[in-house]
């Protein structure tokens, strides 16, 4: 198949019956195909997204994930279904091709009025940073002028985004491992890896499949591939990826760069990439203190999204502008509250261990609220790493035995004190709080970043975030 296919009469089967499987189902039956959706849950809640859908003339079978119905010419999976799930096994058996929602997106994008081409795609992403980056991006380009969106994994869905009714110029666009898994044609305009650390394995089955799915956002790269110059990996990823002629690795960092990339001069961003005779010149893009919040991971998601930025053509006054108009999302170095000289940061979004070491790099000292679902993760090198910074530990959640026993290796000294078990939502967080405020001193910083997933006690990373928050203005209304 190719870009804008025929889709009339196609039989077609979308996997899942989620946000992005409901937007397919609907986008496919607008085209004229003839649409299937599987999905192997039948709670209260699936039974009406399949009411909607077929009273459109959408056919939807729940309970069943696995078969494949005969003559069906293409799956569309939802992003989390993994490649080894029986359905693509039968797939795959029959010659069936299948695409992620980015891919069905990307054969769909429309030219440009006068342009005669689609809108570029600015692509993130990353073990973690991608949603702060691509908000970044979309930030600096509306700032340039340019009609935009933040989209793929975050904000408009990106099938929305490429059949927009008025089309955008330009898209920043968050990719997850998954998404890329399944998009085998895309070809971004320009590309960002953020970072690489291990983080669902049990999906990809590897490190090394995992980092392999990364590295497909850098295919096809027009003008740069931006890359991570503390992280090794990233720029193997570069190296290995098949670009157009002419274009060009580009990394940041928080030192001084060398020519071609971006980095931290006597506190100012610096552009040494995208500037005439890069040898000798820089570009100033802004200071560290236009960066929200200015901690050192963030100020390297914004490099990157500089890097992305330039790449397109944005002058250095748009970068500054829009970084100073980004504000981040909840639950990412959020400071919910002071309390007696004790500051409480929501950053429950920290779902694995590289975004919590991140974090923990950015406070001293810390009474550290960690634990969850590990997802398979191990926690020496977050633990060691963090050890000097940690006043105090309280352990929450199913996996809390792997991080206590990380501390036990690499700070037998720090308090540790865990939640009791069995409580889940506002009252567990309720006790977790006030334990934390107890072993906290003036000066000290109450940090969640739990490391983990969080599925084990509440809905989702933003309730445990939103019940933090909750409780820290509980404590401060007590008085105690």
């Amino acid at each position: 198949m190719t870009t804008n296919p025929d889709f009339s009469n196609l039989p077609v089967v979308v996997a899942g019956l989620g946000v992005s499987g409901i937007s397919a189902a609907r986008v496919l039956n607008g085209l004229g195909a003839s649409v299937t959706v599987v999905d192997g849950g039948s709670g209260e809640g699936l039974r009406a997204r399949a009411a909607e859908l077929e009273a459109l003339g959408v056919t939807v079978r729940l309970g069943d994930g696995a078969s494949l119905p005969e003559g069906t010419a293409l799956i569309v999976t939802s992003p989390g279904w993994a490649p080894d799930s029986p359905l693509f096994a039968a797939a795959a058996a029959a010659g069936v091709p299948v695409w992620g929602d980015v891919e069905l997106a990307w054969r769909l994008r429309r030219p440009l009025p006068g342009t005669g081409e689609p809108a570029p795609w600015l692509a993130v992403t990353g073990t973690n940073g991608k949603t702060t980056t691509v908000q970044m991006l979309a930030s600096i380009l509306a700032a340039a002028g340019k009609r935009t969106a933040a989209v793929g994994n975050v904000g408009v869905s990106v099938l929305d985004a490429v059949l927009a009714e008025e089309p955008y110029d330009v898209l920043a666009v968050e990719l997850s491992s998954y998404q890329l898994h399944w998009a085998p044609s895309l070809r971004p305009y320009s590309a960002a890896v953020l970072n690489l650390a291990p983080d669902h394995l049990d999906w990809h089955g590897s490190m090394e499949a995992y980092a392999a799915d990364k590295g497909r956002i850098y295919e096809g790269n027009v003008v740069a591939c931006v890359y991570n110059l503390a992280d090794p990996a990233t720029e193997a990823l570069v190296m290995a990826a098949d670009v157009e002629e002419g274009c060009r690795a580009i990394g940041f960092g928080l030192g001084a760069p060398s020519p071609s990339n971006f980095g931290v001069v006597d506190g100012l961003l610096v552009d040494r990439a995208f500037v005439e005779d890069r040898t000798r010149n820089a570009a100033e893009l802004g200071a560290v203190e236009d960066v929200n919040p200015p901690a050192p991971h963030n100020i390297a998601n914004a490099l990157a999204a500089a890097a992305l930025a330039r790449a397109y053509g944005v002058d250095p006054k748009a970068v500054r502008e829009g970084l100073r108009a980004f504000r981040p999302d909840a639950h990412r170095i959020a400071e919910v509250g002071t309390v007696r000289e004790v500051t409480y940061i929501d950053d429950s979004k920290a779902t694995n261990t590289h975004a919590a070491a991140a974090s923990l790099a950015a406070y001293r000292p810390i009474v550290w609220i960690a634990g969850g679902l590990a997802k398979g993760a191990t926690f020496d090198d977050l633990v060691q790493g963090a050890a000097e910074r940690l006043r105090a530990v309280v352990l929450i959640g199913q996996d809390r035995a792997l991080i206590r026993a990380a501390l036990e290796r690499h700070a037998p000294d720090v308090p540790v004190i865990e939640a009791a078990e069995g409580q889940t939502g506002a009252v567990a967080m309720t006790e977790v709080v006030r334990t934390a405020a107890s072993l906290a001193r003036s000066g000290d910083t109450v940090l969640l970043a739990p490391a983990c997933a969080s599925m084990d006690m509440f809905t989702n990373y933003g309730e445990r975030g939103d019940l933090f928050a909750a409780a820290v203005r509980e404590l401060a209304d007590s008085g105690e």
